[in-house]
């Protein structure tokens, strides 16, 4: 038996009423993991909620105060249990739908493009809970740390902080989503660099641009305090350099023609 050459299609062509089919049944197996997961991560909110409050918790402790969060209104906690539940159950379901994604396009790449993706397919999801645990672990202690500061007791006027459960979860989940897509910037970029819509001298090329928009976007995702923005440029500057390198090991090499 003689090996398909590698620019061939290894599939058989599908109509397009099987590809719909396919389809459904791609969007069939998320929705039940996705419903399953929500379904799961809703019995176990409280803790997961709790653990995602932690970080203040700690950080309150360290001041000699009480650990606590309130909420005003009386469906407040039960829709913040389910925000929780729904920013969860998408954590866990990602690589199932990812999975599917590619069980759905595969079919319809060559060989050789199935090799190329393959590897980005599976940093992207291992990279993405890389930023997510770099703001829970490290970012957030030194962020609520800061903000805790501002706070001055035994003064004329006390200033004390009463956080809400739903304000508190929804910066929370803001800043784990932003150091998560952040943490892609490499993966794209490499992946433009590899089908070659991009190289590694354009980068470097337009590279105090590319600061200036770190900038930009971090002003967008982060809190708006100077130190969190300054430290989220910081890690888009590092991940656009991380992402020059790559680029320049993936690119085509340009071929010389002799004279």
């Amino acid at each position: 038996m003689t090996d398909q050459p590698e620019d061939e299609i290894n599939d058989k062509e599908m109509p397009l009423l099987e590809h719909l089919a396919e389809l459904r049944k791609r969007l069939i197996w998320s929705g039940l993991t996705f419903i399953i997961a929500f379904i799961v991560c809703f019995h176990f909110a409280p803790k997961i909620y709790e653990f995602l409050a932690a970080p203040l918790a700690h950080a309150l402790e360290a001041r000699g105060e009480k650990p606590e969060l309130i909420y005003t209104a009386l469906y407040e906690a039960f829709f913040t249990y389910v925000k929780v539940a729904v920013f969860a159950a998408a954590f866990v379901s990602f690589p199932v739908v990812a999975a599917q994604v590619w069980l759905f396009v595969a079919p319809g790449l060559y060989k050789r493009e199935k090799r190329a993706l393959l590897p980005f397919l599976i940093v992207t999801p291992i990279l993405f809970f890389a930023g997510g645990a770099l703001a829970y672990y490290v970012f957030f202690p030194v962020a609520w740390k800061f903000f805790l500061s501002f706070q001055t007791m035994g003064g004329g006027v006390d200033i004390q902080i009463l956080a809400k459960v739903s304000d508190y979860l929804d910066i929370v989940m803001k800043l784990i989503f932003a150091f998560g897509l952040a943490f892609e910037l490499p993966v794209l970029l490499t992946l433009l660099g590899k089908v070659g819509i991009i190289s590694s001298s354009a980068l470097r090329k337009y590279r105090r641009y590319a600061y200036v928009g770190c900038f930009v976007a971090a002003a967008i995702m982060a809190p708006p305090d100077v130190p969190s923005q300054v430290l989220m440029a910081g890690l888009l500057i590092f991940l656009f350099e991380i992402s020059v390198f790559s680029v320049k090991l993936v690119e085509p090499k340009e071929e010389t023609v002799d004279a």
